[in-house]
């Protein structure tokens, strides 16, 4: 079982979470994750399904936000211990929310040059209340069903609905649907108009539709190419004390237990949504 830990941004501190995971690492290969509370349960689950494939190996995540992470990161590699041993920092990997941190802290050459691998999908898919029998298999078929309600998002507020809004105009059905669109305040707006029969259809992301399983369930999977996808990645550590054993999970988020902890939850592996085989691969796991 994963127990996320906390690094604090004292050189003390590190050195007495230097010593646990390395009294840690003399029972198991221990891998530390830094990671953002955005990517925590995919991670969890991937670093679950890694144990299993891996006995004896253990997987500990250090989340933080955003900024923090960051001011983590710089200020391990910064510290006189690690400068003093190179190669032995405390941190494997690095999974932030987004790849813009990547970058930045590619940039600051906090990662390690050309490991940077996306692990994660979170793909738009198409929900109908749970009781509804008939529904529509493809996004393309709401530009033929001129009585379905449709309900998304505010493109003006979230990124969900930015994201749906750029899918419909993508496929050609922003100007079909347009009369038939209601704008929710959030993806808990969409589930409440679909739940009150305001609506018939509506846009979420795979996770969120996933967490909604008892009440909706997802009719169709956009394909990667009909959008920009919310893609996560992770890099190891400029600083990682075991290359080995990272470059292991890095390969390991590309096979198929990795693509069933994801597509558990409502994402989906790269390899999966580049393939093509997004749609039957989500729909075929409800």
């Amino acid at each position: 079982m994963i127990v996320p830990i906390r690094i604090a941004a004292s050189a003390l501190v590190f050195l007495c979470v230097g010593l646990f995971c390395r009294l840690e690492l003399a029972r198991a290969e221990l891998l530390v994750i830094a990671a953002s509370p955005t990517v925590k349960v995919p991670l969890e689950a991937l670093g679950n399904a890694f144990e299993a494939q891996f006995p004896g190996t253990r997987v500990r995540l250090h989340v933080e936000p955003a900024l923090e992470l960051r001011q983590t990161i710089a200020g391990m590699q910064n510290n006189l211990m690690v400068n003093i041993h190179r190669g032995r920092g405390l941190i494997h990997l690095i999974a932030p929310g987004g790849d813009e941190l990547l970058t930045r802290l590619e940039s600051k050459n906090y990662i390690r040059p050309g490991s940077r691998r996306p692990y994660a999908v979170q793909p738009l898919v198409l929900v109908v209340p749970e009781s509804v029998v008939e529904a529509p298999m493809t996004f393309e078929a709401l530009a033929q069903g001129e009585r379905l309600r449709i309900v998304i998002a505010d493109p003006a507020v979230t990124i969900l609905g930015q994201k749906s809004r750029a899918l419909l105009q993508s496929l050609g059905l922003w100007q079909a649907v347009n009369g038939r669109l209601t704008l929710a305040a959030d993806a808990r707006g969409v589930i409440d108009h679909l739940m009150r029969g305001e609506a018939d259809v509506g846009i979420l992301f795979g996770p969120e539709a996933v967490r909604e399983q008892q009440r909706i369930r997802i009719a169709a999977v956009a394909n990667h190419g009909q959008t920009e996808a919310v893609v996560y990645s992770l890099a190891m550590d400029a600083e990682c004390p075991d290359r080995a054993l990272a470059q292991r999970f890095i390969e390991f988020t590309q096979g198929r237990e990795a693509q069933a902890a994801l597509r558990s939850l409502g994402y989906l592996s790269p390899v999966e949504a580049l393939n093509g085989k997004a749609p039957e691969a989500m729909t075929a796991g409800r």
